[in-house]
């Protein structure tokens, strides 16, 4: 049971990561795949519920750990029918978001039925998904600086005329141009769904929580930055120099959310 619980929501995040790109880029691939992982996910979901109808021997939405679930599966449905029949993409990707906040809730909060050994160890498993996605999401945005950093370098050399193999071997400026929006596309989504996650397990499990600690404020503030730098890309049209420095910029934002926030925060203990 706990399987399928960490498989679904995996799933879900690769699903929800689809749609976000091609939110950004009208993507039609992106969208596709997206569609057929939310497509698993839904027959996971409908799996777990029908096995929760035969174990139980009634409709399982009585307590409020099993409303969500409920609640959760309706949004999944109802946005598999409208992306096949209507065609409203931008619909699916926000009301999936919410989807996954709602299943995370339940993930994180079992039903009061489950045995306290399978709690414990869904919301340990599930910890180790945000801090895995979080992980996965500074090493995009890593590599988007990298790839920012060679841009600004290389025109520089351009700007300078120099001209010679080592600067062949840099490649072209369209593609380090591209790659850092690409990796960005993944980074913000990945790291939104592990604050989503984290979030709700230190609500649930750390006594006196609160949403002002430093490694949560510092963390909505990455997710910003870098989604201004997607804004800026898609909805403004700026590209080259301007936006490959702001890229680089943003990833001392990361740094300082890494290192120094994780000095002041009070419930990442891992980091100390």
């Amino acid at each position: 049971m706990n399987l399928i619980y960490d498989f679904t929501i995996v799933l879900y995040a690769l699903s929800i990561i689809g749609y976000f790109i091609d939110f950004l880029q009208n993507n039609r691939k992106a969208n596709k795949f997206a569609f057929w992982l939310l497509s698993i996910v839904w027959v996971l979901q409908s799996v777990f519920f029908v096995m929760r109808i035969v174990e139980y021997n009634r409709f399982p939405i009585l307590t409020p750990s099993e409303g969500l679930f409920f609640y959760a599966w309706i949004l999944v449905t109802f946005s598999l029918i409208m992306n096949r029949f209507f065609r409203v993409d931008f619909f699916v990707f926000f009301t999936n978001l919410l989807g996954f906040m709602l299943l995370s809730i339940h993930l994180f909060a079992p039903s009061e039925q489950v045995s306290e050994v399978l709690s414990q160890q869904l919301v340990s498993e599930l910890l180790i998904i945000h801090i895995t996605m979080a992980f996965v999401s500074y090493g995009a945005f890593s590599l988007s600086f990298i790839f920012s950093v060679m841009y600004l370098i290389q025109h520089s050399m351009l700007k300078r005329k120099k001209w010679n193999k080592r600067l062949q071997r840099f490649g072209s400026l369209s593609q380090l141009d591209r790659l850092p929006f690409m990796l960005n596309m993944v980074g913000v989504p990945l790291l939104l769904l592990s604050l989503i996650l984290g979030v709700i397990w230190a609500h649930l499990k750390v006594p006196d929580f609160s949403f002002f600690d430093a490694k949560v404020v510092s963390s909505f503030i990455v997710i910003a930055v870098y989604s201004t730098f997607l804004y800026q890309k898609t909805a403004r049209g700026l590209q080259g120099k301007a936006l490959a420095q702001w890229n680089a910029a943003a990833f001392l934002i990361v740094l300082i959310n890494y290192f120094l926030s994780s000095a002041f925060t009070e419930f990442h203990f891992w980091y100390r």
